[in-house]
């Protein structure tokens, strides 16, 4: 069991909503944290049909006196109790954590989201910190960090089997998609656009299913936290810029189970945007657990100059390039030179697969397996 670094919601010693994909750990967290924990599995159709008949149930089934903690996991699956859950909480000051693996979702249903006595924080998959000596860079790469995948000795054969029977069944179970055919060629085609512009259009034509689908389907990668969509920097701009967001799935070993191969895919298409995938999993994981309060964004002109990532906030303001090349050129620098020019006030960096850290030109080059294991320090 690794040690994570999410410590802040049970230091409130108040209830709060936990949320992540399917996978990252909840569970596992907060079983290791809370021993004596009651605990209610919703997935398990004996809870989720008690729940759902009758939520008033709940209060029979907490023993007189209980001052432990209560968690109700993935509840999304029983919207309905929330309800209870809030009047218990009135009543009689117990203390819940509630799971899921869609906030949106449950906004969407427009049920009891405590109204605001209840937090809401987010687990993501393994970082380089929380693996420790574990932690190998080319290994992670390859199988990303869900904690399943990450230990399994056949990553390939779990991650297949995440996403048929995390999402396809996720999605049949709760009729988010009519043909499932369709949202497979869909997932297909997104991971295309992993790290890119995203195009709707464009990921229409390639799948073969309407635009007004296709939106749909984003907005189910999305409801079920599966997805990222980092919007464009264009603050003070100086430049006429690109404002569209980018797409990323949420994790680089799910984004290479999902991405289609062949002849005509070269490393680089591949292996890029994992890279950039791997980077932004611990930037918004560590902006998370450590509340720096940044607003994650990347930053691209019209005429082709970009920067992956762009950290704004009260703690600073940082400029990220992540490259797979181990020998830096003046190409690789070329979108942080112009950021630099109309970002002065900017802290800039260069992730790259080399060994060497190197200060110049007012840029800082960073060896990928340093910055990831040293990035809370980086950017705090």
């Amino acid at each position: 069991m690794f040690s994570r670094s999410l410590h802040k919601p049970l230091s409130f010693n108040k209830s709060f909503f936990l949320f992540g994909p399917r996978g990252v750990g909840k569970t596992q967290w907060l079983k290791s944290q809370l021993p004596h924990a009651l605990y209610f599995d919703l997935l398990k159709a004996k809870w989720r049909n008690l729940f759902l008949a009758d939520p008033g149930q709940l209060a029979e089934l907490i023993p007189e006196g209980f001052t432990d903690w209560i968690i109700l996991d993935e509840v999304q699956k029983s919207p309905r109790v929330l309800d209870e859950v809030h009047r218990l909480i009135e009543t009689y000051h117990y203390k819940f954590i509630l799971t899921g693996s869609s906030a949106r979702k449950l906004k969407r249903q427009k049920v009891n989201l405590l109204a605001g006595r209840a937090r809401t924080y987010y687990l993501y998959p393994l970082t380089a910190s929380e693996l420790g000596d574990a932690f190998d860079v080319k290994q992670y790469l390859s199988v990303g960090g869900l904690p399943e995948a990450y230990l399994s000795e056949d990553a390939d054969e779990f991650l297949q089997s995440y996403i048929s029977t995390y999402l396809y069944e996720e999605i049949m179970q709760e009729s988010l998609a009519r043909n499932l055919e369709s949202f497979a060629r869909f997932l297909q085609s997104a991971s295309l656009f992993q790290g890119a512009v995203l195009n709707i259009s464009a990921v229409a034509r390639d799948c073969a299913v309407r635009q007004k689908t296709v939106a749909s389907y984003f907005s189910i990668l999305n409801d079920l936290l599966m997805s990222v969509h980092l919007p464009a920097f264009t603050r003070r701009a100086k430049r006429r810029l690109i404002q569209h967001d980018k797409f990323y799935l949420f994790d680089v070993g799910v984004y290479r189970a999902v991405r289609p191969r062949g002849l005509l895919d070269s490393t680089e298409e591949i292996d890029g945007p994992a890279l950039e995938t791997v980077f932004l999993q611990h930037l918004s994981a560590l902006n998370e657990y450590y509340s720096l309060g940044y607003a994650l964004s990347y930053w691209r002109t019209s005429d082709g100059k970009e920067v992956d990532f762009v950290l704004y906030g009260d703690k600073g303001f940082l400029a990220f390039e992540v490259k797979r090349t181990s020998t830096i050129q003046s190409s690789d620098v070329r979108g942080l030179k112009a950021f630099k020019a109309d970002y002065p006030e900017a802290k800039c960096y260069l992730i790259y697969s080399g060994i060497e850290k190197i200060h110049k030109n007012d840029m800082t080059f960073l060896p990928l397996t340093y910055a990831l294991k040293n990035l809370l320090q980086i950017i705090s």
